[in-house]
């Protein structure tokens, strides 16, 4: 049995099904949850190094904090990405149905002359 292409992830499917209403609030909360996360790990590396910790162990916290953070601020961005595309989709179509009743109405005018 041959493959004719590369097998696609399993959640590949699931996430391209999704409106983009849901990757927008999914994608939100999950970065903002990653953002707060980032920060309270980063306290406590901050705490770690002040209290006289070992040098790998607040390292260690810190690096994973800053991660959560970066990690954070780029679900984020794709979040920003996924609302400017539903408002501006949003206002197209709000342009495209408010020329459609203008054109018809036109027409309704030209037609009862």
């Amino acid at each position: 049995m041959a493959i004719s292409g590369p097998v696609k992830p399993p959640g590949k499917r699931v996430i391209k099904r999704m409106s983009t209403r849901t990757k927008w609030l999914l994608l939100s909360v999950t970065s903002l949850l990653a953002i707060g996360a980032g920060l309270c790990i980063f306290s406590e590396a901050a705490h770690l190094k002040h209290t006289n910790q070992p040098t790998g162990q607040w390292v260690l916290t810190g690096t994973y904090s800053l991660i959560l953070i970066n990690g954070g601020l780029g679900l984020l961005g794709q979040a920003v990405r996924f609302r400017v595309m539903m408002d501006t989709r949003r206002i197209v179509r709000r342009e495209i149905k408010k020329k459609t009743q203008e054109l018809q109405s036109k027409l309704k005018r030209v037609a009862t002359k």
